[in-house]
């Protein structure tokens, strides 16, 4: 019994402990965020990224930001005058927190998109992934507008972080926001235009098996636009990288990597599938024929073999397939 009272008592402590904590947070919270209403310079910088930590480290500074009308007020000091010292702490916020419509609909206001376009191109590496992130998930949002990301200097900002080889954590990020802007057709003809299509084609070899599911993904729609197929057509490396990625990573990854050697080599039969088969494409068409793959991959994969051997005649074309006639 003696046991089982101690027992108790402890919990209760601990229990105590963790309520203090949590009021000691919330009450924290709350005086930051009034000395944000009045701080100026160096003080609001101060109070940005003691809040900044406070979020980070405890859920329930979260939820005290977002209960005490935190979001709006830490949006509302992102603007066209705004510091970046100042924007990138606030975002490093805004990110971590639970936005609501209102919210969401607030920070897509012209000005505070184009605040974090400039920290996205001139950032701190953490500064740019935390811009990636907030503009995603403010796409989210049903008023979302494309006009808010029809912006050329947005894509230039994030193929630059896609493309750090020094901080290799911001491709992810990069990649699953140009993801979602891409389903927007009115900018897709935009990211051709700045060249992310050979960009990202040169970029496969290096990417992760996540990364790359997202960049194959953004090459096959954009290889729906003609100025994309063209791009792809254009690239000496397309060919190359899309025959070595079939069946390696993934059956998305070969849906995807199938999809664009199909839309090349349908623009330039002639040219496009000779190179294709010289890369080995026709003997690893044959293996997706005769594997467990699922029926529209196998069904692309005959009519892609198909197109392919219209340029050779058949012994050469079953030499090209490393197969011998009777197993052909």
């Amino acid at each position: 019994m003696a046991f089982l009272c101690s027992s108790l008592s402890l919990h209760f402590v601990k229990y105590l402990l963790m309520k203090k904590r949590s009021e000691d947070v919330q009450g924290r919270v709350s005086e930051l965020l009034q000395t944000l209403k009045k701080a100026k310079g160096q003080a609001r910088i101060q109070a940005l990224k003691e809040l900044k930590q406070v979020v980070a480290a405890h859920a329930t500074a979260m939820k005290t930001v977002v209960d005490e009308g935190g979001v709006s007020l830490i949006s509302s000091l992102l603007g066209p005058f705004t510091s970046h010292a100042v924007g990138s702490e606030a975002i490093a916020i805004l990110v971590n927190l639970e936005l609501d419509s209102e919210s969401k609909t607030n920070l897509m206001q012209p000005t505070k998109i184009s605040l974090m376009v400039d920290m996205l191109n001139e950032g701190s590496v953490e500064t740019k992934i935390n811009c990636t992130r907030l503009i995603e998930k403010l796409m989210d949002e049903k008023e979302f507008r494309a006009e808010s990301i029809s912006s050329h200097r947005l894509l230039v900002g994030l193929m630059r972080l896609v493309k750090d080889k020094r901080h290799t954590n911001g491709i992810m990020p990069g990649l699953s926001l140009l993801r979602s802007i891409c389903l927007h057709k009115q900018v897709m003809g935009l990211i051709v235009s700045i060249g992310a299509v050979s960009q990202l084609v040169e970029l496969l070899p290096a990417l992760e098996p996540d990364c790359l599911e997202s960049a194959l993904f953004i090459l096959d729609t954009l290889s729906s636009l003609p100025e994309g197929k063209a791009a792809l057509k254009d690239c000496g490396n397309t060919i190359p990288n899309m025959v070595r990625l079939l069946m390696r990573i993934s059956e998305s990854c070969t849906q995807y990597a199938l999809s664009i050697l199909w839309s090349v080599c349908k623009l330039a039969p002639e040219e496009c599938s000779s190179v294709a088969v010289e890369a080995g494409l026709a003997a690893k068409l044959l293996l997706m024929i005769q594997s467990g793959c699922n029926p529209l991959l196998k069904q692309k994969s005959s009519e892609l073999l198909k197109l392919c051997s219209l340029n050779y005649t058949d012994t050469i074309f079953i030499s090209k397939c490393k197969l011998t006639r009777t197993i052909l």
